[in-house]
């Protein structure tokens, strides 16, 4: 039992590795980081750059990004992309700093969420906090992970 333990983390590092490995043999890049960030936001292009300005969430961060915006497949909208002027680093550098909290990347993807927020509801809601009077077991767990998100709101 504890031989198979030990066996799973290798076996997600190897798979990894060789995934890695497959795209840089068919010329791939592992810059994860370069990759266009996109949501759908349930409006028409017009609304969602409206008198040529993009939504105050993207705006603050308009001299380091770049926004891209196209009609969403199917007329559901409009997808509404970003991704930072920068090069930023590889997968395996950067996990440190998004656990930190201090990856560039969650800055747009908060500032995506906000604006798809902003245009579709016309406010960005927060939960009450705190939730309960009283710690739970269960809540302390999802404090944690919560705190380890980054604040992505991805667990």
């Amino acid at each position: 039992m504890k031989r198979a333990l030990w066996m799973v983390p290798v076996a997600a590092v190897g798979v990894a590795a060789a995934r890695k490995a497959g795209a840089a043999a068919r010329g791939g890049d592992d810059r994860a980081g370069d990759r266009w960030l996109t949501v759908t936001v349930n409006r028409p292009t017009e609304d969602v750059r409206q008198d040529g300005k993009l939504p105050d969430a993207l705006e603050r961060l308009s001299d380091r990004i770049d926004v891209r915006l196209r009609p969403a497949p199917g007329d559901r909208g409009t997808e509404l992309a970003a991704r930072l002027k920068e090069p930023t680093p590889p997968a395996p550098v950067s996990l440190p700093a998004r656990l930190a909290g201090q990856d560039p990347r969650q800055e747009v993807r908060l500032a995506l969420r906000e604006a798809k927020a902003v245009l579709e509801t016309g406010e960005v809601m927060l939960p009450d906090t705190p939730p309960t009077i009283r710690p739970t077991p269960g809540g302390r767990l999802v404090g944690l992970f919560g705190r380890r998100s980054g604040g992505e709101g991805v667990l």
